[in-house]
């Protein structure tokens, strides 16, 4: 979703190595009339930068040289398997720094995941090395954990001990568990507003949280944190620049993960987390980007911020980059309630049609060849849901997926950058559900800033059409500022979409209960957010029964 246009000069950074290899793998083979897409991307490809070996490896710090305290950027854990769940920090006494402050060493880190939130109960325990090659990033993959369990867990490098998170593992595959509390969350402009959403996500009683994308913006945040209107706090002019290198990426990361009530929401509870295309640049698709770039530029740019991503979140090794690529889309269950096919709307997707600009569908944005996922990925969805024995199929991804008419004429225009954009794409999922037998289906959506409540019908143009499926669509949690109960177009839209059931602009998450019988949604808001403190309350909640879609208000 679009902000406002860019602000602050993008100027010259000093450059790591890394960030000079990936100038380099665009800059060489760019006497460009010689250069393939293809070519740009194992050019890149070399990029994954392995930690090196024997008397080529980087030097170990003596970890009780570290005199500052490295988990500035907290801890958090994401993916929960039945007998595992991914742990994650990173080390960095000097988070705005390009290094971190550890310089090219290697650091050692020990951790322990345990039963009890003293620790006397320790089930599992080892050491990881924090290597320089990944931002001194650390994530370790516990395993032999017990299903549907919650765990405690920490690290500890010399003196210092992190703050302790807590997590939990899925339920044993097969199980017909009873029921499931989730969030879903989206949008986090640092520079629009305070994270209160988060604070508030921290103590919520949810079992697992997911991020639909845009976790990072590429935006200039000047001194003062935009809207945030610091006047105890000096941000340092690196963030009042467009992010386009790895150094970049990996600051921004540092100055997002740094906010207390971000690192809360992470240290409560597992993330299951998804990008969309601020991470990398606004409405970006596959190798293209919003100002016609050299492509093979762009994925140098692009090779960056997914790299600096993997190294900030909560991701195993099965998801790190090889140079521009990065498999992100992936399927978790919760025993036989729920599946979650986590989807990635950015990478594959064909160009925007019509220039990217809202506009009626036409032989362009519906030409049956355009695709929002890729055929890999849609093949994987489809044959996924054929194979499904879950009850409810979640399907978390990035932009809106149902119909959203923008005007009140009889040939109303759409966003180019959602499945509007893609209506044959849509179609081909539409159809794959139906010819699964997918009877409850939920789409979670973030990007728009505002809250939704969506039918997904068979026909999105004749409302007696039969449901298929509900969407919910989760707001952000700054992006957009404080927003507004009733923006401007709330009737239009309403109006123009009589399957949307429920709009909101204001701040906040939806937080879902998966049960046997039904679902419930409860869209959770805050008034401000340019202003810290402000309350949460529930904006309204829906329930849709199992084996019957449809909304019902209650």
């Amino acid at each position: 979703m679009a902000l406002s246009g860019r602000t602050g000069p993008s100027s010259a950074l000093a450059l790591t190595p890394h960030d000079a290899e990936l100038r380099a793998a665009a800059r060489h083979p760019a006497r460009r009339r010689f250069l393939t897409l293809t070519a740009a991307a194992a050019a890149l490809a070399f990029t994954t930068n392995l930690p090196a070996r024997g008397a080529f490896a980087a030097p170990r710090l003596d970890a009780a040289r570290v005199t500052e305290d490295p988990f500035t950027l907290g801890v958090a854990s994401g993916d929960p398997l039945p007998d595992s769940v991914l742990i994650w920090t990173r080390l960095a006494p000097a988070p705005f720094e390009p290094d971190g402050g550890l310089g090219q060493q290697r650091v050692e880190v020990s951790w322990e995941v345990a039963l009890d939130e003293s620790f006397v109960l320790v089930v599992r325990r080892g050491t990881a090395l924090a290597h320089p090659e990944y931002a001194h990033s650390v994530r370790v993959d516990v395993k032999g954990l017990e299903p549907g369990g919650h765990y405690y867990y920490r690290f500890r490098t010399g003196t210092w001990i992190s703050p302790t998170g807590r997590t939990r593992t899925a339920p044993p595959a097969g199980a017909g568990t009873a029921g499931l509390r989730l969030a879903a969350v989206a949008c986090q402009a640092y520079h629009d507003g305070y994270y209160t959403v988060h604070r508030h996500l921290a103590q919520e009683d949810v079992d697992v949280v997911f991020h639909l994308g845009d976790y990072l913006y590429e935006y200039a945040v000047n001194s003062a944190g935009g809207a945030r209107g610091y006047t105890d706090v000096v941000l340092p002019s690196v963030f009042n620049r467009e992010t386009t290198t790895l150094a970049d990426y990996r600051m921004r990361y540092a100055l997002y993960k740094g906010d207390p009530d971000l690192r809360a929401a992470h240290a409560a509870h597992p993330f299951v987390v998804t990008w969309d295309d601020h991470e990398t640049e606004n409405n970006y698709a596959a190798d293209a980007d919003e100002n016609g770039s050299d492509p093979a530029l762009f994925l140098a740019r692009r090779a960056a911020a997914y790299r600096a991503y993997w190294e900030n979140q909560p991701l195993r090794a099965d998801q790190l980059p090889e140079g521009p690529d990065a498999q992100l889309f992936r399927r978790l269950h919760w025993g036989t309630l729920a599946q979650f096919d986590i989807l990635d709307t950015r990478q594959y997707r064909s160009d925007q049609a019509y220039d990217d600009t809202p506009h009626v569908p036409g032989p362009e944005s519906d030409d049956p060849a355009r695709t929002l996922t890729g055929d890999a990925q849609e093949r994987w969805l489809l044959d996924g849901w054929g194979a499904s024995t879950a009850l409810w199929n979640v399907m978390p991804q990035q932009v809106c997926f149902s119909q959203r008419k923008l005007d009140l004429n009889a040939e109303a225009k759409v966003s180019m950058d959602a499945w509007d954009g893609y209506r044959a794409s849509r179609g081909r999922l539409v159809a794959g559900a139906k010819a699964a037998g997918v009877d409850n289906w939920l789409v979670l959506t973030g990007d728009v800033h505002v809250a939704y409540a969506f039918d997904i019908k068979d026909d999105f143009d004749d409302p007696g059409s039969a449901t298929l499926g509900t969407e919910l669509t989760c707001t952000s949690v700054a992006s957009g500022r404080d927003g507004a109960e009733h923006p401007a177009n709330w009737d239009t839209y309403l109006r123009a979409n009589p399957h949307l059931r429920f709009y909101d602009g204001r701040r906040g998450y939806v937080r879902v209960e998966l049960g046997r019988e039904n679902a419930r949604a409860d869209f959770r808001v805050v008034p401000v957010v340019t202003t810290p403190g402000a309350a949460v309350s529930t904006a309204a909640s829906f329930v849709t029964e199992a084996g019957s879609p449809g909304l019902t208000p209650v």
